[in-house]
């Protein structure tokens, strides 16, 4: 059993795998996209399920601190239907409030990354972060 989280942007989709055991979730990579020209990356995350063997998805949902929902969550919500149609596998969706910002504490405080750098790898930190607070719920 192997779930991958989405941290799902307007330019870029950020990637992380559950171990096959469901205990820990490990960024894998950044697919970049372009929502404006339905451009979505999944050719790369097709080869990417198909590699991991993936059985579930769990695309993050950036709510407002408010509890609300704005269009980003919207656009999650499509991105996730989407996954369904085309794979035919679960999707679940986690709360993301604030998996970016704690991902670039984390890349600050611990890496003391620059800010370029952190542009590079934030969105796949914070896919492993909504996946590791998804499995930490669940199982």
């Amino acid at each position: 059993m192997r779930i991958m989280g989405l941290d799902v942007g307007s330019k870029t989709v950020g990637v992380a795998i559950s171990d096959p055991l469901g205990f820990t979730a490990q960024g894998l990579e950044i697919i970049p996209i372009d929502e404006e020209k339905g451009e979505f990356g999944f050719d790369r995350l097709t080869e990417l399920v198909q590699q991991y063997k993936v059985d579930t998805f769990v695309v993050g949902l950036p709510k407002n601190m408010n509890n609300t929902s704005g269009p980003r969550v919207e656009a999650s919500q499509a991105y996730g239907d989407r996954l369904a149609e085309l794979y035919g596998l679960p999707v679940k969706y986690q709360d993301e409030r604030l998996t970016t910002v704690a991902a670039e504490r984390m890349l600050i405080e611990q890496a003391d990354v620059s800010r370029g750098k952190r542009k590079k790898v934030i969105d796949k930190l914070a896919a492993q972060l909504i996946l590791q607070n998804y499995l930490d719920r669940t199982f």
